[in-house]
């Protein structure tokens, strides 16, 4: 779709299996797995969406997935799709990896950074060789030095490189203006310093939601992740979000859904659900 100035395409990146416990926190599994069923190990099924924005002479990744340097015993363990990358999505638009101009990461956890960079030999380089990158100042410095719950999730080999290489940007965590129609929000219930992503003009609002809410199962307010440092941060992000998305008609992008691109939400009596479902795969 054209989003102002911005042509805006979906990207899947890669499909993964995580434990369905986890990824639903105190929601006991027969009320998840109405929407998001679990296989034999008790996993769900998982996209790592992306979106790719280009303009002028621009291209902008929002992500970068998990990236294609897994063992195999890690490819059994996350049940990754080796026939789906985010290489092989750009190839098919007939984007080559030097095209790309920039890449906003919403956070460095290892899902959404993974792509960032490729092996060189023994050390690793930026994956896109002309691209800037840019995080928030409060995520990079919490990824280099995480704490010993979340630390699996920070691979500093696909982060560091790119600050050592010179192309990662740190964004003030009080900065919310990134572009011309982009702004970003910081939330920090899931991780100290994600950001969100809206991409808007006078008629259309995208609202990228990163691990903010991951699958339409999550729509439910409390519906929240194991993994999140911050779970009571996280519903009162979300009552924020849900708020002005209701009141100004947005487009909830979901990076996590296997099915369901995205979702218009509505207010009910005990919370907010789902309106209509946007782009199911």
């Amino acid at each position: 779709m054209r989003i102002g100035k911005y042509s805006v395409k979906v990207l899947e990146a890669g499909y993964i299996a995580l434990d369905g416990g986890a990824m639903f926190g105190i929601i006991p599994k027969p009320l998840w797995e109405k929407t998001n069923p679990a296989d034999e190990s008790n996993r769900i099924a998982m996209a790592t969406r992306l979106l790719l924005l280009e303009w002028d002479n621009e291209k902008m990744l929002i992500d970068t997935g998990m990236g294609d340097r897994w063992n195999e015993k890690s490819r059994s363990i996350y049940a990754i799709d080796p026939n789906v990358s985010l290489d092989k999505c750009l190839e098919m638009e007939g984007i080559r990896p030097d095209e790309i101009t920039k890449v906003l990461l919403t956070h460095l956890h290892f899902d959404h950074t993974g792509g960032s960079v490729k092996a060189n030999g023994e050390s690793f380089i930026p994956a896109f060789p002309n691209a800037r990158y840019y995080v928030k100042k409060k995520n990079y410095e919490w990824g280099i030095n995480p704490s010993d719950r979340d630390r699996g999730s920070y691979i500093k080999s696909n982060f560091e490189p790119l600050m050592h290489a010179g192309v990662l940007e740190l964004i003030d965590d009080n900065t919310e203006e990134f572009l011309d129609g982009i702004t970003l929000k910081m939330i920090n219930g899931h991780t100290f310093g994600q950001q969100c992503v809206k991409i808007s003009d006078t008629s259309n609002t995208l609202f990228y939601c990163a691990d903010l809410v991951p699958t339409h199962g999550h729509v439910p307010l409390p519906y929240i992740m194991g993994y999140d440092l911050q779970p009571l941060i996280t519903l009162q992000e979300k009552k924020e979000v849900y708020a002005a998305a209701v009141e100004e008609d947005w487009t909830l992008i979901l990076q996590h859904d296997p099915k369901v691109v995205g979702v218009k939400i509505e207010k009910k009596e005990n919370g907010y659900g789902i309106r209509e479902k946007i782009l199911t795969i």
